[in-house]
């Protein structure tokens, strides 16, 4: 399999943009579970369907675009918001940048660790994958210049708030469902949903700006934008209230985006107890 990364990694975004989209909406019509999905959550949020169809496709991109980001040359990419980041990181307070499932948020964090990484590098939280050829290959190819990695266990959570000490930036994803415990129910697009609480605690704890960026993808394969807009309030304290003003901000964020949000992430599933809990 890491040899098939390899020769997709040689393709040209535009073919891997364009075979993705193909295998996006074979996958939505060959598997009835991720397709009911997919559509109560489309469904859940409100909006017509001509707002988010589009979004089918756009997840077969994110699969396929993987080894073009991970192991192939350079893709085109620019900035709307980088100044932000840079005010935030001349505070010397720490930078929390919360990316949602929406475009391509693998990039956003390649893209900070490319142009701040030198100064301030990145430690981005993330689940390692279940099979151990893809979990190597994720380790290696995602620590980089600029970029470390964290695992969401008690020593990656202790790893981030040392960054955020230091002065560094760390990144998580706030709508991946944490494990049992660590987490709290709050609304999303109106119905619960457990929702992940250490972007507040990050913020609280050690004063850091938090900011809220996401990559969006180009069509064509023009490459991708990486976007970086103010967390008006920034969560400063635990509890169902701040998440679900989280929420609220990602929820626009998605409102303005359905096109690329990952619709078929089981974004309702209960918590379970993490591993050697």
């Amino acid at each position: 399999m890491q040899l098939a990364f390899q020769l997709l990694a040689r393709l040209p975004l535009w073919l891997l943009h364009g075979a993705g989209a193909v295998l996006g909406w074979l996958v939505f019509w060959l598997s009835p579970i991720y397709r009911r999905r997919f559509l109560d959550n489309a469904a859940q949020s409100g909006l017509p369907a001509k707002q988010w169809r589009a979004a089918v496709a756009a997840a077969g991109r994110l699969t396929l675009e993987l080894p073009r980001l991970w192991l192939g040359r350079p893709v085109p990419l620019r900035w709307e918001g980088a100044q932000r980041v840079e005010a935030a990181l001349a505070q010397g307070r720490g930078v929390v940048l919360i990316t949602p499932h929406l475009g391509c948020f693998e990039i956003a964090a390649q893209a900070y660790g490319e142009r701040f990484g030198q100064t301030h590098p990145m430690t981005a939280l993330y689940r390692p994958a279940r099979k151990p050829w893809l979990a190597d290959l994720e380790s290696r190819v995602r620590a980089r210049p600029g970029l470390h990695t964290a695992p969401t266990t008690l020593a990656g959570v202790k790893q981030m708030f040392k960054a955020l000490k230091r002065g560094h930036c760390v990144g998580l994803l706030p709508d991946q469902v944490p494990p049992l415990h660590q987490g709290v129910w709050a609304p999303f697009f109106g119905k619960p949903a457990y929702t992940m609480t250490l972007s507040a605690r990050l913020a609280q704890k050690t004063g850091a700006v938090t900011l809220l960026a996401w990559g969006e993808r180009l069509p064509w394969g023009r490459g991708y934008v990486v976007h970086v807009l103010p967390f008006a309030q920034a969560p400063l304290a635990q509890g169902e209230a701040t998440i679900t003003q989280l929420n609220q901000a990602l929820e626009a964020l998605v409102r303005q985006h359905p096109d690329q949000y990952l619709w078929g992430y089981a974004r309702y599933k209960a918590p379970t107890a993490q591993p050697g809990a």
